[in-house]
């Protein structure tokens, strides 16, 4: 079949792979025939399609990270001459500088080990989804498991370094405020390699995500069966795994880092003694969180691939609820007797209200991590409400299909926005309710709460481009259609988990701002700064002129990614169309079933590859030079002024997300045949009298949802 044909590419080496075997690398006795040609069964053809997606992987990291690293090195350098020139401490500006290095190679590490555990995963989940017996089973846990593997790894690899750096830089400085002031270069520098891993990393995997879908789906009338789609299955391991894995980390590393500094900044008082004088464990009471939250996510894992497996479709997404729901709950009572063994009875905190200090104490301090918690708990439910196919909003989505792709468009932007009503109320509530606690500390404790339980939020959000993944290798590789229902319920779910990921990067995101925003705050106290630090002055005009350029900054983000993702699809598209076009000396093309011409991936995984990697640089600027511009014309008021992206971004992120989700979703919703309505239920070979009549009714219903979904990837994958 043409399907067959298309496939047809050398790799690099053989993998010997069954059903009920793991996969092995092989001694590639066959190099120089083409493997998927010498194949005869699904499970020999998955050997060139996974190491296609594996190299093409690799390739995109390399060059990604060469020019990260290349950043990275002169960003180093200057905030190494800046710190040393502000603070005429050359110590404190290397000790910064080493921090911001070692935090971007622990963010890149982390990004790359992802990246290899989720492209190992997905062909052994392909393979496990074909057993019939137990195919949800097996298949649900290798994708769980290799989700978990990067969960736990990127985890502990973000708490060891860090405490390993402050155990270090302890030998050389006895002021701690100086310490966590030189520490805090790890978090900038995890943020960094996350911001360029995010963008570039979602530009790549939604120029080929976009270009697959409108040519080969709606076009060509096929599942994943073009040129692009190899581009596509790599884009989801360098978007999904890797640049959601840098995100999360840069989250982590940030919220820790702004809560050592506050703490740190504090002075003892009459009403009590202050962290750094209560000693290094109190100190460090922010990592202690971390660190045991992957202990209880670990604890918890147990329950969805042992204590209560996945047998069937609807199990999927109650064991992922599970994990969400049991490891916040868990994590509770560990913190509750973390504050109290660490903290003192009452100690007291830099404030930025005018008293200039605050009282709190472990059963305060265990508040302000709860409401983060139980928030991001929240915001995960929330988030699968309006994103899973499950539920009302998505059925609702996929009937306004019918009307076409205009409606389509229509309610799932409406659907985005009124997604943005309970998150934000539950921002408030924590920021209103930790502020008041805790100050500024208090903020950074919520921030840290709603990341405790990262571990298991990396686990769902993995498993979902494994699952991805897993359905295209089924397709590509011809299993039977009964192997691709598994794979796509599963990523069905996965778009859901993937959703709640970002939910958590969200909202952690915008408490860690918050939080950062205090430290520098509760920082120039003390310094020769003219500015008056009993509170920030909105009226002032520098301030609020920039609070207004502040709220347009994402909006001029998000423009500028969704535009890059626009001209590498149009690319995509053009270089598809060509290839199908082709004609060989019979006068067949790779649809007809040629077998002189074969499909060009690697010029397709250039395209993404190019236009990444040149698209990225400019909204990367955008970032990081606003606040250097800022500052450096116009004082500390003007950077006061740009948190007003705080709160356009929060809203912005959470509906393009939602919508983005749900939009995929309503497309799988259509596709799986999960409607009762048959103008809902799109299928190649209609089974019944009923379908059969309303086939091509479903055929437009399910373009007019692709239509949609290919909107709502830039959505949620890359602005």
């Amino acid at each position: 079949t043409h399907r067959a044909m298309l496939y047809r590419r050398h790799p690099l080496r053989l993998l010997s792979i069954h059903p009920d075997q793991q996969v092995k690398v092989g001694d590639g006795s066959m190099a120089g025939k083409d493997s998927l040609e010498a194949q005869e069964t699904p499970e020999g053809r998955i050997v060139g399609i996974y190491i296609r997606i594996m190299e093409g992987a690799m390739t995109f990291l390399r060059e990604e990270y060469t020019i990260c690293a290349v950043f990275c090195v002169f960003f180093g350098l200057t905030i190494m001459g800046l710190v040393s020139w502000g603070t005429h401490s050359t110590k404190q500006g290397v000790a910064t500088a080493v921090a911001f290095w070692i935090g971007a190679s622990t963010s890149m590490l982390c990004g790359f080990l992802g990246m290899m555990i989720a492209t190992y995963s997905n062909a052994r989940t392909t393979l496990s989804a074909s057993r019939r017996e137990d195919g949800y089973t097996k298949a649900f846990n290798i994708a769980f498991r290799g989700g978990a593997v990067m969960g736990y790894m990127l985890c502990s690899l973000g708490v060891f370094t860090l405490w390993a750096l402050l155990t270090v830089y302890k030998l050389f400085f006895d002021d701690m405020a100086m310490l966590m002031d030189c520490a805090a270069g790890y978090g900038l520098g995890g943020s960094t390699v996350a911001m360029f891993g995010r963008v570039g990393g979602g530009i790549y995997t939604k120029a080929a995500d976009v270009g697959a879908d409108l040519v080969g789906k709606v076009v060509a009338g096929l599942e994943e069966d073009d040129p692009a789609t190899i581009a596509d299955n790599v884009g989801d391991n360098v978007g999904d795994i890797a640049g959601m894995g840098s995100d999360l980390f840069g989250s982590f590393a940030e919220s820790t880092c702004a809560a050592l500094v506050i703490a740190a900044a504090s002075v003892s008082t009459k009403q009590g003694e202050s962290l750094s004088d209560a000693g290094w464990d109190a100190l460090i009471f922010p990592i202690s969180i971390s660190a045991s939250g992957i202990l209880v996510c670990m604890l918890c894992s147990f329950f969805a691939t042992d204590l209560r497996p996945v047998r069937t479709q609807p199990d999927i997404e109650k064991a992922l609820k599970l994990q969400l729901v049991l490891s916040a709950v868990l994590m509770l009572p560990v913190t509750y007797g973390l504050a109290v063994a660490l903290l003192p009875k009452e100690f007291t905190l830099e404030s930025v209200r005018p008293q200039g200090h605050v009282t709190a104490t472990p059963l305060k301090a265990f508040a302000c991590v709860a409401m983060g918690t139980i928030g991001g708990m929240v915001i995960g439910i929330i988030t699968e409400y309006f994103t899973s196919h499950t539920y009302v909003p998505v059925r609702e989505l996929a009937t306004a299909c019918k009307s076409g792709a205009a409606v389509n468009v229509i309610f799932g932007l409406a659907l985005g926005y009124k997604s943005c009503i309970v998150p934000v109320f539950v921002l408030a509530l924590n920021i209103y309710v930790a502020f008041s606690l805790c100050d500024l500390y208090g903020i950074a404790l919520a921030a840290l709460g709603m990341l405790s339980t990262l571990a298991t939020s990396l686990t769902i959000d993995g498993f979902g481009p494994i699952s991805d993944n897993a359905g295209g290798i089924a397709e590509m590789a011809e299993f039977p259609p009964d192997v691709r229902e598994r794979t796509d319920a599963l990523d069905a779910a996965g778009n859901t988990t993937a959703a709640i990921g970002k939910g958590f990067a969200i909202g952690s995101a915008a408490l860690v701002s918050l939080a950062l925003y205090g430290a520098f705050v509760v920082r120039l106290k003390g310094l020769d700064v003219d500015v008056n630090l009993s509170g920030v002055n909105v009226m002032e005009p520098v301030t609020f002129a920039f609070v207004l350029i502040g709220a347009m900054n994402p909006y001029w983000f998000a423009a500028l990614t969704m535009k890059s993702v626009g001209k590498a699809a149009g690319e995509m598209v053009e270089e598809v169309k060509r290839q199908f076009a082709l004609t060989d000396s019979q006068g067949l093309s790779i649809l007809t079933g040629s077998t002189e011409i074969k499909p060009d991936y690697d010029r397709c995984i250039a395209i993404s590859t190019k236009s990444s990697l040149r698209e990225m640089v400019g909204p990367g600027a955008l970032v990081i030079c606003s606040p250097l511009i800022a500052g450096t014309l116009f004082g500390v008021q003007a950077v006061f002024g740009l948190t007003g992206s705080l709160v356009s971004a929060v809203q912005l992120a959470i509906s393009m997300s939602n919508s983005g989700g749900a939009w995929d979703n309503c497309k799988k919703y259509i596709k799986g045949c999960y409607s009762e309505d048959p103008e809902l239920r799109f299928m190649k070979q209609p089974r019944t009298e009923q379908d059969r009549v309303s086939a091509a009714r479903a055929r437009e219903v399910h373009d007019a949802a692709v239509q949609g979904d290919t909107v709502g990837d830039p959505f949620k994958d890359t602005s």
